[in-house]
């Protein structure tokens, strides 16, 4: 009990980029240490972050009968509010990254960007860049979200961006960065990429960067990180 008490204090102490391991933690405290999560959940339920996702998703995959209850009472539909202004439904992009299901969200988040650019695009299976400058606001900023809230912080287009920015928008350093590219070499996709945490930072979602950078240079510099 003590140390549970004393890392409920730790936890409640500390920033959000501590907390995130502390998480597994008090998991491994059983049924006293999920409380400690849903009372945490509960507390801070306007905060949509990388840790309240954790937090969701740890409790939405362990499926115990107090979990499933408190879930379906405050949190039926996931953390993000899926909203829209194309009215284009998100609800099976946030279940497959509560499930840490990546690949098929990363395929899913690709049709998705199709349906906002409109029907030519939905034919054609990918987007023009001209499309990509075009997206709402709203519906780019809930692709990100839903890709950073459940990934750790570790992934979405965000996290691309700052890193990008970082390199002085080198593409070249960026795609070795990503482990898009390795020296010469374009990573096989699916096999050679990482569909899973132990990815490196911005690893996903994958963009069409075979076709050159221009719908990469777009979503990155879209007015919704202004």
């Amino acid at each position: 009990m003590n140390e549970l008490l004393t890392l409920k204090d730790k936890f409640s102490q500390t920033s959000d980029k501590n907390r995130i391991p502390l998480i597994n933690e008090l998991i491994n405290q059983g049924e006293d240490g999920y409380q400690v999560l849903r009372d945490f959940l509960l507390n801070n339920r306007e905060q949509v972050n990388p840790v309240t996702g954790k937090i969701y998703q740890l409790l939405k995959n362990n499926n115990s009968q107090e979990n499933k209850k408190f879930l379906n009472l405050y949190f039926p539909k996931g953390i993000v509010k899926l909203v829209s202004d194309k009215n284009i439904d998100y609800s099976e992009l946030q279940r497959l990254l509560i499930e840490q299901k990546y690949q098929e969200a990363d395929v899913l988040t690709r049709v998705k960007l199709c349906e906002l650019a409109g029907e030519t695009a939905i034919k054609r299976k990918w987007v023009y860049f001209t499309e990509v400058e075009k997206f709402p606001i709203t519906d780019l900023s809930t692709i990100d979200l839903l890709w950073q809230v459940y990934s750790e912080g570790k992934f979405g287009y965000k996290i691309q961006r700052q890193m990008w920015l970082s390199l002085g928008k080198d593409y070249t350093q960026l795609w070795t960065q990503l482990k898009w590219k390795s020296g010469n070499k374009w990573t096989k996709y699916p096999q050679e990429f990482i569909w899973d945490l132990s990815a490196p930072n911005g690893h996903l979602p994958l963009s069409n960067q075979l076709r050159g950078v221009r719908v990469m240079d777009a979503l990155l510099s879209h007015p919704v990180w202004k």
